[in-house]
């Protein structure tokens, strides 16, 4: 084989190792940052439904505070 065709099957060899490589490094970190942006949303979802738990909890206090307050206002009454 001649010279030229050699170096021109060794340079696309070394074209083509340095693509896959390139691809698979780069997806690595695509996959590593989803990996991230995944548990962040985890903890952001976890919040908001602890703060929905503490808004209906919240609901409950002040039916319950205005019962007491009627109850207080009847006993005043008498």
């Amino acid at each position: 084989m001649d010279s030229t065709v050699i170096n021109t099957l060794i340079s696309l060899a070394g074209s083509l190792i340095g693509t896959f490589s390139g691809i698979l490094a780069t997806s690595k970190l695509t996959e590593y940052r989803i990996k991230e942006l995944e548990k962040k949303q985890d903890k952001h979802n976890s919040i908001i439904e602890r703060t929905y738990r503490i808004e209906d909890k919240l609901e409950l206090y002040d039916e319950k505070f205005k019962v007491v307050n009627h109850r207080i206002n009847d006993l005043e009454g008498k």
